[in-house]
């Protein structure tokens, strides 16, 4: 018997680059649906932890990443089939520019037939708006254009200059003004965490207000999300069986998958959050994962929880696993400079010493080659690490092939500058925390 395949209203959120106000605006759009009672799921494109914590503010759900290379096709069919399942809308906000990458993100609304919504900022814009709305819609024939929203417009004359630019095909949708109290601050690696901005909710309910007076958003007609058989390979009896994995979660250690604490449960491991911030012991656990952050901007705290240090430093001299991931590694080496030439004592796991950059040293999709097996995911950092220990082996580069990050190894340490994405491969995860 034929299971009809669940439908769903679904839109891709997408600008010409990073910057042009995509998160605020679908933080906004999610917001202004839910209130009108539509139940709204949201998706995130490519690595990305700091957007989805914004929107997750809005939805108060897990918002998972879908990215045709890391996740895979198959799994982001499965993640949009069982949110269809369950939404009335779904809003996918993009990564970068609507063609930036390969695959890109029109290539993710081409596989998927979803209509794009582009956001354009256009301070300091006027007909230009119209060239580029235009190159961004015929770039590619197989994509579908909903319309495309105005941001940081400065006056009404200017909002009607931008829509007389438009050909008569695109549906112009309306613009949001320049403004300070809905704009969402950010610092070297994009925006603010969530949980940093006290006044989150009084800008994105404020950026919701202007989406009902000034946005003329016409939703696409649903669309089906077929089954797919889920990419994820989780071995019948689970592995990781009674495990036990410490987590570190606080302001200075939040980069984390929500799909990789989902694998990790799926393979039998019990997930016990802690702070190095604030803790000053470890839960009662078998392995460590300390994810990405931003330990430069916590350094001093950092280094006085001696507690903490003393704990971490024992869990590794007793050979038990830990998994380190951009700041997590920062964490364990010796020292680190921060921007403004502060020194900082850190754990001296590793021998090393990390300084803080202006610019960005790594970024992009890697393949981290272990001894356990490859995996996917990416980096994005701008400090730099100086040690003489040699690695075990580098990452490779996505399209050439090129030695990525470093990965380090010193007893059951892991250490790289790489994010992991777990689920790309959940039988490295099983023996790198297997007792």
């Amino acid at each position: 018997m034929n299971i009809k395949a669940p439908e769903c209203v679904a839109l891709l959120i997408s600008a010409p680059a990073s910057g042009h106000g995509k998160t605020l605006i679908t933080a906004a759009l999610a917001k202004h649906f839910r209130q009108k009672g539509l139940r709204t799921r949201v998706f995130k494109v490519g690595p990305d932890f700091l957007d989805p914590m914004i929107l997750q503010h809005v939805t108060q759900t897990p918002v998972y990443n879908i990215d045709l290379w890391m996740v895979g096709k198959s799994q982001c069919q499965h993640l949009l089939h069982e949110a269809a399942k369950q939404s009335d809308l779904i809003l996918i906000e993009c990564n970068m520019g609507l063609y930036d990458g390969t695959p890109c993100c029109a290539d993710l609304a081409h596989a998927f037939s979803i209509p794009i919504q582009l956001v354009i900022d256009a301070k300091g814009m006027a007909q230009s708006f119209g060239a580029i709305v235009k190159g961004l819609a015929t770039y590619q024939d197989n994509i579908k254009l909903n319309g495309v929203i105005a941001n940081n417009v400065g006056s009404a004359s200017h909002g009607q200059l931008l829509q007389d630019s438009l050909q008569d095909s695109i549906k112009f949708c309306g613009y949001l003004p320049r403004s300070k109290e809905m704009s969402i601050p950010s610092r070297h690696l994009g925006l603010l965490q969530a949980a940093e901005i006290d006044d989150l909710e009084d800008r994105i309910e404020i950026a919701a207000q202007y989406v009902a007076k000034q946005l003329n958003i016409v939703l696409p007609k649903a669309i089906a999300f077929p089954s797919a058989e889920q990419a994820i390979k989780i071995p019948q009896k689970r592995p990781l069986q009674g495990v036990s994995i410490g987590v570190a979660r606080d302001n200075a250690f939040s980069f984390i998958y929500p799909a990789n604490i989902d694998l990790l449960t799926e393979l039998g491991a019990q997930i016990r959050y802690f702070s190095p911030l604030n803790d000053h012991q470890l839960p009662d656990v078998h392995g460590l994962w300390l994810p990405g952050g931003y330990p430069e901007c916590y350094g001093e705290d950092l280094s006085k929880n001696r507690a903490m240090a003393h704990a971490i430093r024992e869990h590794f001299h007793n050979n038990l696993p830990i998994l380190a991931e951009c700041g997590g590694m920062l964490y364990l080496c010796d020292t680190l400079t921060d921007s403004k030439n502060n020194i900082y004592e850190m754990l001296g796991v590793l021998p090393a010493h990390v300084i803080m950059h202006q610019h960005c040293i790594g970024i992009g999709l890697q393949t981290a080659v272990l001894p356990e097996g490859q995996i996917r995911g990416h980096t994005f950092h701008h400090s730099q690490l100086n040690t003489s220990l040699n690695p075990i082996e580098h990452a490779r580069k996505q399209h050439t092939q090129a030695d990525g990050e470093a990965i380090y190894r010193i007893k059951r340490l892991t250490a790289s500058y790489m994010h992991f994405y777990f689920p790309s491969n959940p039988l490295v995860l099983t023996k790198l925390f297997s007792p």
